[in-house]
C-alpha cells in the first residue's frame, strides 16, 4: 500500500509518526464497545490500532486505489470501507442513533472547513470527533471574541460544541511534509447549548452575515435584518464589529431573527467561505 504516490487533488498527505498516533489514540481513549467513523484512512496508520480497540470502524475513502488496498490488506469483519466522499457521505445509512458515532480523521486541508460544518449538519449522531487539521484552521476553531482568527467557522462550532485545541503535529510527520503545521482538536457536541437555538437557519444566516463584511458595525452589516434599535434592546452594542461578540450574543440575535416577520430567502446570503 506504501507504494501509493499521493494525489494533490485529493489533499492526501499521510501520517507515519508512531508518537503522534500514539498520542491521537490516547486522547480518543476508545472503548471495546465503540462504533468509529475514520475519514480518510490513507494508509491505514491510524485504523489498524484503532480497530484493535473497537467494536466496529466504518472509513471513508475518497480514493478508490486506497480503500481497495486496506479492504486487502485489513480482513477484519469489524472494518466496513465506504468509497465515498465525506462531503457527500450518509452517515446515517451507519447509525441513526443519536451520539452513537465517534469520528476520527487526518481531514484533507483543502476541504477541512466544509468537512466540520457536514460534521454540525450531523453531529447529533456523534459522541464526539477527533480531527487533525491545519494549525490556523484549529486556532480559528477555538478562538476567542476579540481575536482576530475569530470569525464564521467559530461562532457556529462553539454554538453547538465543545472546542478543545489539543496538540501539534509538525510537518515531519507525514509523507509528503505538507508547509505548514497540523493540530489535533477534540469537538464534543453540546446538545444543551445547541437546544437554546430556536431556529439553526436564522442563526446561521445571522452569523454568515455579520462576518461577511467583518470591518463593518453591526447595524450596518445586518442592517437588512435586525434594526439598531433593536440590537440595542438585546443588549448589544450596534457599533460593535462581529468579532467581538460572544456566542451568546449571536444566538440572541439570531432567536430574535427567527422569531421576528423579517426573515430572508437563501438568496439574500452570499456564499462566503467561513470568516
Amino acid at each position: 500500500m506504501n507504494d501509493h504516490r499521493p494525489r494533490k487533488h485529493f489533499g492526501q498527505n499521510f501520517l507515519h509518526d508512531g508518537n503522534i498516533i500514539a498520542k491521537i489514540l490516547n486522547a480518543v481513549a476508545a472503548r471495546p464497545s465503540d462504533h468509529f467513523v475514520e475519514i480518510g484512512p490513507g494508509h491505514g496508520a491510524l485504523t489498524r490500532p484503532l480497530l484493535e480497540q473497537v467494536a466496529r470502524l466504518d472509513v471513508i475513502e475518497i480514493d478508490r486505489d486506497l480503500a481497495t488496498a486496506i479492504e486487502q490488506d485489513i480482513t477484519d469483519p469489524r472494518l466496513k470501507v465506504h468509497r465515498a466522499d465525506a462531503l457527500r457521505f450518509d452517515f446515517e445509512s451507519i447509525s441513526n442513533e443519536p451520539a452513537s458515532l465517534r469520528l476520527v480523521g487526518n481531514l484533507p486541508y483543502n476541504i477541512s472547513t466544509p468537512l466540520l460544518f457536514r460534521f454540525l449538519d450531523h453531529s447529533r449522531l456523534f459522541r464526539d470527533a477527533h480531527v487533525m487539521l491545519q494549525k490556523e484552521v484549529v486556532e480559528r476553531m477555538a478562538a476567542e471574541p476579540g481575536n482576530k482568527t475569530y470569525g464564521r467557522l467559530t461562532v457556529s462550532l462553539a454554538a453547538r460544541c465543545q472546542v478543545e485545541s489539543l496538540f501539534i503535529v509538525r510537518p515531519g510527520s507525514f509523507t509528503p511534509a505538507p508547509r505548514v503545521d497540523s493540530a489535533v482538536a477534540r469537538l464534543t457536541p453540546d446538545p444543551e447549548r445547541r437546544g437554546r437555538i430556536i431556529d439553526e437557519s436564522a442563526f446561521d444566516k445571522v452569523v454568515a452575515k455579520a462576518f461577511n463584511q467583518r470591518r463593518k458595525q453591526l447595524g450596518n452589516a445586518l442592517r437588512n435584518m435586525v434594526a439598531h434599535e433593536q440590537i440595542e434592546a438585546l443588549g448589544i452594542d450596534p457599533e460593535a464589529r462581529a468579532e467581538t461578540l460572544d456566542v451568546d450574543a449571536f444566538i440572541r440575535l439570531g432567536n430574535f431573527f427567527a422569531e421576528s416577520s423579517g426573515m430572508l430567502d437563501d438568496t439574500d446570503i452570499e456564499d462566503h467561505p467561513p470568516g
